[in-house]
Order: structure tokens, then C-alpha cells, then sequence
């Protein structure tokens, strides 16, 4: 009864007109240092300038971004909290139903922030230079090949999981709490290969680590010369990353609006466009809510379908 009282209030004019009240909060659910937490933070001082309101990033990791993501849902849908989500969360549901929220009952779509096809990246003291070099060495040496991901059923493993089928591959699955302990442990040469966007990577790419090939259906104008998984002989094989925004379901509607608007002016400053396509290797996406909403169940169907048929456990 409290929460529906609520619930009226937030959605009065005169609550809508007064939005921010206070702080506003952007869950991170991934530790420090990996892709949610870089984009976000390269968002705050824009939207700190549009809102007039400190604009805060809160890192609630654990459980493949599933615990972060559960306190985003029961968040009071006043505008005040709203959640970045990585491309793991369209999987979360299939890989486990009792997650606390449902990704699409629980959550306002407010805006698609970008996309980033996938690198598959080998430490530089290791010899491949291509994907059909890692596949040769894969063949020969079954169940010996380790690759490292952001965890289990996150979208990098779903697409790894679809290589090897296609080309009669086993590797080892080795996944990392987050894009931080994934980029340092690949630039440890813990891991023969490492599977991430490149903002996941932590710009160790071109330094610690060599890129085989990426997972776009088409070459990312970021990455011109690099091949796609189809282009190096495996067709098929695409995904990209993605990052979104996200608040609990209820939010009033001219609150999400202004939010948006203060999204999309912040990514379309040229500063920081050039920081997220040039320096993380993105590809601002800035869509409406409607086509969030649309791009958000297309994905949740495809994944998902390969988490039930490939048998994907959660961590």
C-alpha cells in the first residue's frame, strides 16, 4: 500500500516538473575498471550539467551483474536510481529464473547507449595470428586452449560456445567476475585467449594483447583492418556487446523523457563521442526507448534460445 501511494505522487505533474529531488543514481552492477563502469562515468559530467544534480555511479557487483541489477528493480521508481546493463543482461533470466527480477516485467527501456563487436584477443607472447592459427592449434590439442570471458553465460561465452560448434572446437571456459579481473588476467598471459570489447579489454589491446579477429557482422569503423569472424572463415558467428539504460517500471513518463534527453545531449557532445568511439572503440546507438525496448526482447530471444540448447549454467 505505501509503494502504490507512492507510486501516485511520482506520477503527478508537479512531482514530474520538480524531478531531480536530490542526488541521481546510476547502478553499475560490475566491478570497477570494466566496460559499464567506464561508459557510465564518461556520461557523468554531461548529465550532472543537464540535471543541475550530482549524478553518482554505484558499482553493486556480484552474481554476473544479477545483484546489482535485483536492487535496480526494487528501487522507488522516483527517477532518483536507474541501472547501466551489459549485453549479460538479456541472458539472466534463461540462466537463472530465481534472479530476483524479470528483465523485461521489472524494467522501463529508457535508451540503446551503444554497441561494440567482441574481440578475441591472445596475450603477445603467445604465436597466433589469426583465428584459423587458434583453431589448427585448438584441433590438435582438444580441452587444452583456454579462454577467458566477463562470466558465464554473459554474451561473449554464448558466442564462443557458437564458434565451437561451427568449427568443431573444445577450449576451456575460464570466466572473470567483470571486465577488470578479465583484462588483467589476460595481460598476465593467465588465459590463451581473451574475448571482450575492447572497453572491456581495458586498453591493453595493441600492448599486451594481439586481436585475432572481432564478432560484428560487418568490420566496426573503429576497427577497419581487423577481420570478422565471418570474413576469417566462420560464418555465423556474430554478436555485439551493448550497453542500455534502464530504470525500475513505473518511473512517470515525463521523467524518463528528460532523462533521455539529458542521454542524448550528453552523447552527442564531441568530446565525449570522441572518448567512447575513439578511445573505447564503441558505437553510439542513442536510440528512443521503443527501439531499446524492441532491440532488448530480440536479443533475450536469440541468446536465450542458445542458453537452453547449449545447457549454459550460471557461475
Amino acid at each position: 500500500m505505501y509503494r502504490r501511494s507512492l507510486l501516485a505522487v511520482f506520477s503527478t505533474p508537479a512531482f514530474a516538473q520538480s524531478w531531480p529531488t536530490g542526488p541521481v543514481r546510476i547502478i553499475a552492477p560490475f566491478p570497477p575498471g570494466g566496460s559499464v563502469d567506464t561508459i557510465a562515468r564518461l556520461l557523468v559530467p554531461s548529465l550532472q550539467a543537464s540535471l543541475g544534480v550530482p549524478v553518482v555511479i554505484e558499482n553493486r557487483s556480484g552474481a554476473a551483474g544479477a545483484l546489482g541489477t535485483a536492487s535496480a528493480a526494487r528501487a522507488l521508481p522516483d527517477g532518483q536510481t536507474w541501472i547501466l546493463v551489459f549485453d549479460s543482461f538479456a541472458t539472466t533470466n534463461a540462466l537463472n529464473p530465481q534472479a530476483g527480477f524479470d528483465a523485461r516485467r521489472d524494467f522501463a527501456p529508457v535508451m540503446l547507449v551503444a554497441t561494440a563487436p567482441m574481440l578475441l584477443t591472445t596475450p603477445l607472447g603467445r604465436p597466433w595470428r589469426s583465428l584459423a592459427e587458434v583453431a589448427a592449434a585448438a584441433r590438435a590439442r582438444p580441452d587444452t586452449l583456454s579462454y577467458g570471458t566477463v562470466g558465464a553465460g554473459s554474451l561473449a561465452h554464448l558466442t564462443m560456445e557458437v564458434w565451437q560448434q561451427a568449427a568443431g572446437l573444445k577450449l576451456i571456459h575460464v570466466p572473470y567476475r567483470g571486465g577488470g579481473p578479465l583484462a588483467t588476467a589476460a595481460a598476465a598471459g593467465e588465459i590463451d585467449l581473451a574475448i571482450a570489447s575492447r572497453v572491456g579489454l581495458g586498453g591493453q589491446v595493441g600492448t599486451r594483447l594481439r586481436a585475432l579477429a572481432q564478432t560484428g557482422a560487418k568490420r566496426s569503423p573503429a576497427l577497419p583492418d581487423l577481420p570478422t569472424f565471418a570474413e576469417a572463415g566462420f560464418p555465423g558467428v556474430a554478436a555485439e556487446a551493448f550497453w542500455g539504460i534502464l530504470g525500475p517500471v513505473g518511473v512517470p513518463g515525463p521523467v524518463l523523457v528528460r532523462f533521455h534527453a539529458a542521454l542524448a545531449a550528453a552523447l552527442a557532445e564531441p568530446a565525449t563521442r570522441q572518448r567512447l568511439e575513439e578511445g573505447q572503440g564503441v558505437d553510439i546507438a542513442a536510440t528512443s526507448p521503443e527501439a531499446f525496448a524492441g532491440f532488448l526482447d530480440a536479443q533475450m530471444a536469440e541468446w536465450g534460445k542458445v542458453v537452453r540448447e547449449r545447457g549454459i549454467k550460471p557461475d
